[in-house]
This record gives C-alpha cells, sequence and structure tokens, in this order.
C-alpha cells in the first residue's frame, strides 16, 4: 500500500500523538486521553460507458500519468452516494450526463499516494449533455477495442479488459 500522510496530534485534546500498538497494529494513540488515529480509506467511482461498439475515456492533464487515458472518474465526497457520484464525476470531466445501470467492480489497492484504496466501477449510459473536456480532463474520446490509448492505472487496464474488451 502507498504511504499515507497520518494524524500528529490529538483531535480531541491537541497532545502530539505516539505509536501504540492497537488491535494488533502500530497506530497512532493520545498517550493523554486514549483517543486512537484510525485512518479511512479513500475511494473513488468510475464509469465505463460504451457506446455504438466504442469506450468513452478520458485523458488526465495532472500527474501521476499525465496524458494517458483513463475512464471517466474521481473521489466520493463523505456522505455522497458513489452512484451519484459517479455521474457528477462523468459530467465535470465529459460534459455528459449518464445514468448508471449496474455495479460492474470494485477494485481494492491504491496504485499513488494521492490515489484511492478502492474504485467502484459502473455500467452507465449518455442521457445528454455535450462531450467536451472539463475539470481535470485533457480530452475526452470514444475509442474502439482495436485503437485503445495508452491507459492509466491498473484499475482501468483491468476494467476495460474485463467489460470492454471481453465483449468484443
Amino acid at each position: 500500500m502507498a504511504e499515507r500522510v497520518e494524524a500528529r496530534f490529538c483531535l480531541r485534546c491537541g497532545t502530539p500523538l505516539q505509536l501504540r500498538e492497537r488491535f494488533g497494529v502500530l497506530r497512532p494513540v493520545c498517550p493523554a486521553c486514549g483517543w486512537t488515529y484510525f485512518p479511512d480509506p479513500k475511494v473513488a467511482t468510475a464509469v465505463l460507458v460504451v457506446q455504438d461498439g466504442k469506450i468513452l475515456l478520458v485523458q488526465r492533464r495532472q500527474p501521476p500519468f499525465a496524458g494517458q487515458w483513463t475512464l471517466p472518474a474521481g473521489f466520493v465526497d463523505a456522505g455522497e452516494d458513489p452512484a451519484q457520484a459517479a455521474v457528477r464525476e462523468c459530467a465535470e470531466e465529459t460534459g455528459l450526463h449518464v445514468c448508471v445501470t449496474t455495479l460492474l467492480d470494485v477494485v481494492s489497492g491504491r496504485e499513488h499516494p494521492r490515489g484511492a484504496d478502492f474504485m467502484i466501477v459502473w455500467r452507465a449510459e449518455v442521457t445528454g449533455g455535450q462531450m467536451q473536456a472539463q475539470d481535470d480532463a485533457g480530452a475526452v474520446a470514444w475509442f474502439p477495442a482495436d485503437g485503445l490509448p495508452p491507459l492509466a492505472f491498473a484499475a482501468t487496464r483491468r476494467v476495460v479488459k474485463r467489460f470492454f474488451l471481453a465483449e468484443k
């Protein structure tokens, strides 16, 4: 797993935390009040949109993997429904409005320090909007199975292989 930023001070009393064994793992613990820091996983969501035999991909504008292509995706906000987050992220990156139809996969494993611990992937269908790269997408395009660009992220390659290429 990639390195993550840990809490350094107690969120209850402000005392510097110390590493102590809790539940079989070294965790940051407050020596004053006993509060234990448990990091929450980062969750992202993505959509697999296939139309006329082509897959919708966005080109990353920012590192890591700037210039490579991936599914429309992004982080789920606290309290946000993951399916609605996928719809929101697709609209933010591509200008397209989609409807989520099926849960396809949950991919585990952080691929870079700022990445997600879990990626929830949905099949979706375009319902409207105007395709235009926006937000952190440098470009957006449809690709046939025999003309895929370089794909960022192992999770993207897994989903494309399993749910797009396997159908061809």
